[in-house]
């Protein structure tokens, strides 16, 4: 009797030599060596993971191979939804905050698209047809849900969708290159290039975040401390492409200093004091060691579960190495379900310590509510984060990405 075995990324990930099968190797060989062989070449390339075949065999597996029909008429290839299930039945993050969404999220979409369609005019077609799906504003609407107007939403939403487009865009740029383009940027943002781009690339979106800062009368020290942080993330982008053109996985400590950057994490944490009445608190709290070891942990819990997320699409893309998964694969020499429960547990321990860090905030005198409600927004932004991510369903699957159009030198 024959019968049809179709694998599952979870079978993959489950490492079960039963469930494992390679069109590699010769269906007369045992079962053992199949496995072994597998095993050996799962650790010299990661792309076995996401190259998936199935086999017409016999029950007593391996011991008939298949008709040259068969083997003619053989799938080579699984659907999405198959090539995701596995994932889908490993655990989540789960935050204890509440998830909120800016009332005037719909109206900043519009003008996101409105974006897209004038000023991204050097994309493609295609990538901004998907990068509208993506809804890249909603990030900052369900990051920071409690800003008075859209006025005050439009600079973190720009910075959001800007910042991950940028990304995106020039993907195969190198770590000079983006090195250079972070410089202009920041020229830009902080006036020190006071001229208008001409061309209507991201440059202006830059150029015209800084001119909606002014417009929503954000204090000048909270802007400051924002643009020090939006610099962190543009150096963090150029150190990433340091491993991304080398196909490298950099080790643990080496990935956290880079991640808490690129996440992207730190100009949010930074922008929660727009909200409410938050924008009155010192320096000396804002600025605090406490508080800052908050707005780190939120960064890197923000960068761990977009890791996690991500993970079917970087597995797709051996470049992309800046994944905890992948780093703790390597750092352990195990299995991808493996590292990435151990990556889940990174990043529920972050969590636990943030909870720790609220419940014994320092004493900050007449400012301990408004704090303790400050800290209380950070835990929804992450939240808020994360929601973002759940509720998209286009742009971290297969073939939902937005290939780096940037022609490198």
């Amino acid at each position: 009797m024959r019968q049809t075995l179709y694998l599952s990324l979870y079978d993959l990930l489950s490492n079960d030599p039963k469930k494992i099968l390679y069109s590699g190797f010769p269906l007369t060989c045992s079962k053992s060596t199949v496995f072994n062989k597998i095993s050996q070449h799962a650790i010299a390339s990661q792309s076995f993971y996401y190259y998936f075949y199935y086999f017409i065999i016999n029950n007593d597996l391996l011991k008939t191979k298949p008709s040259t029909q068969n083997q003619n008429n053989m799938k080579t290839t699984i659907s999405d939804d198959e090539f995701y299930a596995g994932l889908q039945q490993l655990p989540k993050p789960k935050y204890p905050f509440t998830d909120s969404i800016h009332p005037d999220f719909q109206l900043q979409r519009e003008e996101y698209y409105d974006w897209i369609d004038r000023k991204y005019i050097f994309h493609s077609q295609e990538a901004r047809e998907k990068h509208k799906q993506h809804n890249l504003t909603d990030i900052a609407a369900r990051g920071c849900p409690f800003l008075k107007n859209l006025a005050e939403l439009r600079p973190l939403a720009s910075y959001a969708a800007d910042g991950a487009m940028m990304d995106d865009y020039f993907d195969r740029c190198s770590h000079d290159e983006m090195a250079e383009i972070a410089t202009r940027i920041m020229a830009l943002l902080t006036g020190d290039d006071p001229n208008e781009p001409a061309d209507n690339g991201i440059f202006h979106q830059f150029w015209t975040l800084r001119q909606n800062i002014i417009t929503c009368e954000m204090p000048e020290r909270l802007y400051k401390k924002f643009l020090k942080s939006l610099h962190e993330v543009l150096i963090g982008y150029a150190d990433e492409r340091v491993y991304y053109r080398s196909n490298t996985i950099p080790p643990l400590p080496i990935y956290l200093l880079i991640r808490e950057a690129t996440s992207g994490g730190q100009p949010f944490c930074k922008y929660v004091a727009m909200q409410k009445d938050y924008r009155h608190l010192p320096d000396s709290i804002l600025e605090h060691l406490h508080i800052q070891r908050l707005h780190t942990i939120s960064a890197l819990m923000i960068g761990i579960h977009n890791d996690i997320i991500s993970l079917p699409k970087e597995l797709h893309r051996e470049e992309d190495t800046m994944n905890l998964v992948k780093v703790l694969q390597q750092e352990h020499k195990t299995s991808i379900k493996e590292a990435y429960m151990m990556a889940l547990e990174v990043h529920d321990n972050y969590l636990k310590e943030f909870l720790v860090l609220q419940e014994h905030l320092p004493s900050f005198g007449q400012w301990q509510d408004m704090t303790r409600n400050y800290v209380q927004d950070l835990g929804i932004m992450v939240a808020g984060v994360y929601a973002w991510h759940t509720n998209d369903t286009t742009r971290y699957v297969n073939g939902g990405y937005v290939e780096g159009e940037y022609n490198s030198k």
